[in-house]
């Protein structure tokens, strides 16, 4: 099948991946927009467990203020060069992450970091409810499991369900921006302040 320019330009204004990556992408796939589209995300995740060890000593700090001045977060990313650290993308990314912590307030940016005394407390709660519905200990500790798994998902910023696209995690979307910039990129610290509240 032939590759035309519009289908790369097509699968480059869905992708925002490479002229040429999107052209080789669409020959690998016989033409077939969608299985590009798989292909392209594969290849960043690819590109992102390759550079995941490099030091990411550049960076930016993006703030987002949610409407009417009672919550707003501060995110800073971290990436190998100032090249990438200027770069339109990586903070329009950056934005839009600070925007889903102001949304979904994770506890931390990965599970690794959540405090053992939230998951101990949360894990308690979730016996006891079992213990009430009238399951027996044993059964009952079993049950948690699952859910305490549930939860973390749920709480670890990068797990998370993003907001404007629910079919991708925060993971995802690093690890496009990790194949696009062809460089290591994290997500190193937040803050999120709302008005009223510790």
């Amino acid at each position: 099948m032939e590759i035309t320019a519009k289908m790369v330009k097509d699968l480059r204004d869905k992708t925002q991946a490479g002229m040429m990556d999107c052209k080789k992408a669409l020959k690998e796939t016989g033409g077939d927009i969608e299985k590009a589209i798989d292909l392209l995300r594969q290849k960043g995740l690819a590109v992102a467990a390759k550079r995941a060890g490099r030091a990411t000593s550049e960076g930016c700090i993006e703030i987002y203020i949610h409407s009417g001045g009672g919550l707003g977060v501060m995110v800073e990313l971290g990436c190998e060069t100032d090249f990438v650290a200027k770069n339109d993308d990586f903070h329009t990314f950056a934005k839009d992450i600070a925007m889903h912590i102001a949304a979904v307030n994770p506890a931390a940016i990965s599970r690794d970091e959540i405090p053992a005394e939230l998951i101990s407390r949360e894990k308690a709660i979730f016996i006891q409810q079992a213990i009430d519905s009238g399951k027996p200990e044993a059964i009952a500790e079993k049950m948690v499991t699952g859910k305490i798994e549930k939860y973390l998902g749920e709480i670890a910023l990068l797990e998370q369900k993003y907001v404007k696209n629910p079919d991708l995690t925060v993971q995802d979307l690093l690890n496009e921006i990790v194949g696009k910039m062809g460089e290591n990129i994290s997500i190193k610290r937040f803050a999120r302040f709302q008005v009223g509240c510790e």
